[in-house]
């Protein structure tokens, strides 16, 4: 399974690509930054970054793109940018019909380090070591990208937002992305008292 990780973002998107083999054995395929010029037009940005993105898939044809769910943050004009470059995502994934699922920079760090506070430098060095690279990925939007794809490759849940298009996953991920929803769903619910 060919899983690419996004790290959206306008000025730098992080784009990143694994393979996740048998016996859960991940392999580096690719990294980079797809950018846009902050000099240009708000429009022109993002057709840098669709393009860019859509090259990346066309290239390397995923069976699954992971995404960074976006989260408010205080620099509202970062927010905004950080979630248009992730629907450019969604929105290229969904013209080749690829899942596409959102995980939690939470999410990513504990599927990464076994804790969901870990700090930036500790998640690089992990997926410097699970991926068996010679240096960390650079600039730090290429190494979360691969965390995000590494995240996908064990942590599948985000995949069934897409319904249907679950079919890429494997019976094993499937039943753990159902068991972590869930669980989630319980815990949900009994937060409301249901």
């Amino acid at each position: 399974m060919i899983i690419l990780g996004v790290d959206p973002g306008l000025t730098r998107c992080g784009v990143g690509v694994i393979e996740a083999g048998e016996h859960r054995r991940l392999s580096f395929i690719h990294v980079d930054v797809v950018r846009s010029s902050p000099d240009i037009t708000q429009d022109l940005r993002l057709l840098a970054i669709y393009n860019g993105l859509s090259e990346k898939m066309d290239r390397f044809a995923p069976d699954a793109v992971s995404i960074e769910r976006v989260f408010a943050q205080s620099n509202r004009n970062t927010v905004l940018g950080t979630a248009q470059a992730a629907g450019l995502a969604m929105l290229a994934a969904a013209q080749r019909n690829i899942p596409v699922a959102l995980h939690t920079p939470t999410e990513a760090k504990l599927a990464i380090t076994g804790n969901g506070q870990a700090q930036k430098i500790q998640v690089e060095r992990m997926v410097t070591r699970i991926l068996n690279l010679t240096k960390m990925p650079t600039p730090a939007d290429a190494a979360d990208a691969l965390a995000l794809a590494i995240c996908h490759a064990r942590r599948p849940a985000g995949a069934l937002q897409g319904g249907e298009r679950e079919q890429h996953l494997t019976a094993a991920q499937r039943q753990w992305a159902e068991a972590a929803q869930n669980s989630a769903r319980r815990r949900m619910n009994h937060d409301r008292g249901m």
